[in-house]
């Protein structure tokens, strides 16, 4: 619909390599039209006269040799420079279609898409198009990809202004990440899907894109696919699909296992008329090579991105080489272009001569040549280039130190696999069950463990970080809390897993995972896990971080102030029998600055901020606490209660002894909505259960598990007899959904019968907001109205992390004149211990 970047820049200031400043634009004709190029200096006299030489002399090669097609981003835009009258039979859009007269000639469009190797870019000057009023969205499901391949072209006659394709290696993976999953659920007709295309229509007139929408969907009944669209007028539906679309290059590098989608011919472009042959061919050259790609994104254009699933680090750039030439072959055979988006860079400059010949080839080593003779700007891309498979070149470079010995306390065996992408589709069901491993995405995985990792899988984990960046962002969600503050690269996910990944490499030394270089690096982690939802590969530095603090905790122990915080479960009950003299105590830190600033110095507790206090009854140990019937659903007289479950409530630590009255408040709803409700208690008297939390934090992950597992066998008996477990501190009910599945459970004598244990807990474990949610479904909940209220919501960085946060929004918005708005911001900064730390109050 708008065409590329290039038609659309009116105009660069740019600086030269020797310093030069000038204005790139229109060409000046001698009338003094405003905006115009004007010629600056004798420097830029000369340029533009050597270039007009340059575009003269290759203007034959231009003719038999440039790409017909609008996706060619190769090499420089030379074509610009052609005789005026023949530029409209060279692209099939010519530059000025939008932005300026016919005729007219604009050396800024030279520099676009030169990737920094002409000159610098200071200001662009934009041509802009209003957006439009209205969007729909129809998702074509297809049974193959083929098929989707071959109608792409008939869809694209109804005008619609993109269609991307979503292959089903992507529809997987995005079926796996609990973000994007009940989006692309909503967007499939049934499992059996295997590709689909999301076409758009946009304009002024909301009824002329809902009437382009109902065509699209007769059009496909027409071509023997009735009823295969699922239809979005609704935009925050679109824009939630286009978003799973968006994170399709990450969503791919998610892959376990060894191999990994490479990009080398990522963005071969071809006429439309094409690509279902193309694709068809390009697949079997996967096949010959003991691969698959991976598809997604521009089909209207005719530029597929495809990854071939490659390891480089096993030798096989060797079949990189020789995929990437046929494919080339292919490209050259359908009249398309090799780069059709993402330029030539590192990887595909060596392809440039291949392209467009020889004597194009010269006249782009003498523009280069002509706009910085010295080769200072970016060299070796375009013109000049290494070969794609310079392994001299790759990123990570051989160590200098053997691997670091590392053995992981949590179980990370589900990234210790091998993965088989050889195995072609049709097959992989039949593969896995043959061999006890996984279908993900396309590729067969081996079993959890059988992998050759010898850290049993954390390295991997930490690969899983592709660097794409996504953890730098500023705007909606709350990964990653910390950079977000400082702006430094140390302190974010991808620095973080940049560092352990080195420090695994043996890159760091042999004492790198307890280094105060690695303590540092960590510091700032305030373990919210959002990195665990947010990020498209799914890397969980809060559980990586676990793994930093067991290996410091080993070897450098810990300070009161850990011990304070960490075994906090340990010594409640004991405070709480004098919670009337700790109280006063540290009610009289709070107010007293020199006693503030004492424990400050002592404790390294931060002066500025007010510790809790202790409630002088505990929830767990009141009357009301008591296990009883629910016989009198007398406080909700209007609600009709159709099915009675077993609820135990999870009295955590901190509701437990510092806020009692807030478990009391969750036993009356629960109990109003039918429920009978027992607390949660160990299997034999003492204290109450716990969830390790606070030891995992301190990296005491042996003291977790004991209590995981004391944990477990309390609840089996209420778990065999199906009742659900609800919590209200995020932090803690979560850990029985998250960490309780990766402990080491071997360590603690019934390994497998606790597995299972924490996996049905798992299964049942909500918080509350979650259970009265789903509550709601079949029993309505009566509640009073209040006054016109508003009420602004902040929420917990773990109920965002696991998509609880919708769930509070949901049930506070039952209550009727309660104007409800969540407060779009990060962490709060407090993250369990994290806020009371000196080191860490600013």
């Amino acid at each position: 619909a708008y065409g590329n970047m290039v038609h659309h820049v009116l105009g660069i200031d740019a600086i030269l390599a020797d310093g030069t400043h000038q204005f790139f634009g229109e060409f000046e004709r001698g009338d003094g039209r405003p905006g115009a190029m004007q010629i600056g200096s004798q420097r830029v006299r000369e340029l533009i006269t050597r270039l007009y030489e340059i575009g003269h002399a290759a203007q034959d090669a231009m003719q038999r040799h440039w790409p017909r097609i609008l996706r060619r981003v190769g090499g420089y835009n030379l074509d610009i420079l052609a005789t005026l009258n023949n530029r409209q039979s060279i692209a099939d859009r010519p530059y000025w279609a939008h932005i300026a007269e016919p005729g007219s000639l604009n050396f800024a469009h030279l520099l676009v898409g030169s990737e920094g190797t002409l000159a610098v870019s200071r200001r662009l000057h934009l041509h802009l198009s209003p957006l439009p009023r209205a969007r729909v969205l129809g998702v074509v499901n297809f049974p193959s990809f083929q098929q989707a391949m071959q109608y792409t072209a008939e869809i694209v006659r109804l005008g619609p202004t993109a269609v991307e394709l979503v292959d089903r290696t992507m529809i997987d993976l995005a079926l796996a990440n609990p973000a994007f999953r009940p989006v692309i659920e909503r967007a499939l007709l049934n499992s059996e899907t295997q590709a689909i295309l999301l076409v758009e229509f946009a304009g002024e007139s909301r009824d002329q894109q809902l009437a382009a929408l109902a065509r699209l969907g007769v059009c496909m009944g027409d071509l023997g696919l009735p009823g295969s669209v699922v239809e979005m007028p609704d935009e925050r539906a679109q824009k939630m699909l286009w978003e799973v679309r968006k994170a399709g290059l990450n969503l791919m590098m998610s892959m376990k296992g060894d191999g990994k989608p490479i990009s080398f011919i990522e963005d071969c472009a071809v006429p439309l008329e094409h690509l279902a042959e193309y694709t068809a061919e390009l697949t079997a050259c996967f096949e010959r090579h003991g691969t698959q790609g991976t598809w997604y994104a521009h089909a209207s254009v005719g530029t597929l991105h495809v990854r071939p699933i490659l390891d480089l680090r096993r030798g096989e750039s060797v079949k990189m080489r020789a995929i990437a030439e046929e494919a080339s072959a292919l490209v050259r055979r359908f009249k398309g272009a090799f780069s059709g988006e993402h330029g030539d860079g590192l990887v595909r400059t060596e392809w440039v001569g291949w392209q467009f010949g020889p004597d194009l080839t010269r006249a782009f080593e003498a523009i280069k040549d002509a706009f910085d003779p010295t080769g200072l700007l970016n060299p070796g891309k375009i013109v000049r280039g290494s070969k794609m498979d310079d392994e001299s070149l790759f990123r990570v470079a051989p160590a200098t130190t053997p691997p670091l010995a590392f053995s992981p306390s949590l179980d990370w065996s589900a990234w210790n696999v091998r993965s088989d992408p050889s195995i072609p589709r049709d097959q992989l069901p039949a593969a896995a069950a043959r061999t006890g491993g996984r279908v993900d995405g396309t590729v067969l995985l081996s079993p959890p463990g059988t992998g050759d990792d010898p850290t049993l899988g954390f390295a991997k984990a930490v690969e899983m970080c592709n660097n794409n960046g996504h953890c730098r962002k500023f705007d909606a969600g709350t990964m990653c809390p910390s950079f977000r503050v400082t702006r430094d690269e140390q302190h974010l996910t991808r620095g973080r897993a940049n560092t352990l990944r080195q420090a695994l490499d043996g890159h760091l030394g042999h004492d790198a995972m307890t280094s105060d270089r690695m303590a540092q690096t960590m510091s700032l982690c305030v373990s919210c896990k959002a990195c665990r939802r947010e990020c498209p590969t799914g890397v969980d530095m809060a559980k990586m971080k676990v793994e930093f603090r067991q290996q410091w905790t080993q070897r450098h122990g810990l300070s009161v102030r850990d011990r304070l915080f960490a075994y906090l479960p340990r010594y409640a009950g004991s405070v709480s029998r004098i919670a009337l003299l700790a109280t006063a105590l540290i009610r009289m830190r709070n107010q007293v600055t020199p006693l503030a600033r004492l424990t400050e110095r002592w404790l390294g507790l931060s002066a500025q901020t007010p510790l809790p206090t202790w409630s002088t009854r505990t929830f767990s140990g009141s009357q009301t606490a008591m296990t009883r019937a629910n016989a009198d659903l007398a406080t909700a007289p209007n609600t009709q209660v159709t099915q009675v479950t077993q609820v135990i409530l999870w009295a955590d630590t901190f509701n437990n002894h510092f806020d009692p009255e807030i478990l009391a408040d969750a036993r009356t709803v629960l109990e109003a909505t039918g429920c009978v409700v027992q607390v949660s208690k160990p299997a034999s008297e003492g204290r109450p259960l716990c969830c390790g939390r606070t030891f995992l934090s301190a990296g005491l992950v042996a003291e977790a598990r004991a209590e995981a597992a004391r944990t477990l066998r309390a609840l089996a008996p209420a778990l065999n007899a199906g009742a659900v477990v609800v919590g209200l501190e995020p932090s803690c009910l979560l850990t029985l959904r998250d960490e309780f599945l990766v402990h080491r459970w071997e360590q603690e004598g019934d390994g497998d019968g606790l597995q299972l244990l924490a996996q049905k807990l798992a299964s049942v474990a909500f918080l509350f907001e979650e259970w009265l949610v789903k509550r709601q479904r079949t029993d309505p909940l009566a509640l009073k109205a209040l006054p016109q209220t508003r009420a602004l919501v902040h929420g917990h960085c773990h109920q965002k992390a696991f998509g609880a946060f919708d769930a509070v929004l949901e049930v506070l918005r039952l209550i009727p004149n309660l104007q409800v708005e969540p407060i779009t911001s990060s962490c709060c900064g407090m993250a369990g211990g994290f806020g009371y730390e000196k080191e860490h109050a600013d």
